[in-house]
């Protein structure tokens, strides 16, 4: 199992799983307000690097870094620790909490009844 992310941790993979992979100065630029300060992003990423959810390529003195877990295993991930792995459980708590409507809801299952 990996380890819980930050709330800081969390916004810099949204970030880097939305560009591929970037330099440091990329992936800060992209990143929503308020932006973390450099050096903060830096100490992020070597944590998440040490984590196992970043990986880097060297090239002189900048690295490039690129997501080393996909999104979709962070989303079963979600699914198992919030949601006691099930995502009925997920789906309800949306419904609950008025976050997914009734036609985005027949949508889902419809793309279910197709097999999609």
């Amino acid at each position: 199992m990996m380890e819980k992310l930050t709330p800081a941790e969390d916004a810099a993979m949204l970030t880097l799983w939305r560009l591929e992979r970037g330099t440091l100065g990329v992936i800060l630029e992209a990143m929503p307000e308020p932006k973390p300060h450099y050096n903060t992003l830096a100490s992020t990423f070597k944590n998440l690097e040490k984590k196992g959810y970043v990986k880097f390529r060297r090239y002189g003195n900048v690295y490039e870094y690129y997501p080393g877990v996909e999104r979709e295993a962070m989303a079963g991930q979600v699914v198992k620790d919030y949601f006691d792995d099930s995502y009925k459980n997920l789906v309800t708590h949306f419904a609950k909490e008025q976050k997914i409507s009734a036609d985005e809801l027949r949508e889902i299952l419809s793309m279910i009844e197709k097999g999609q």
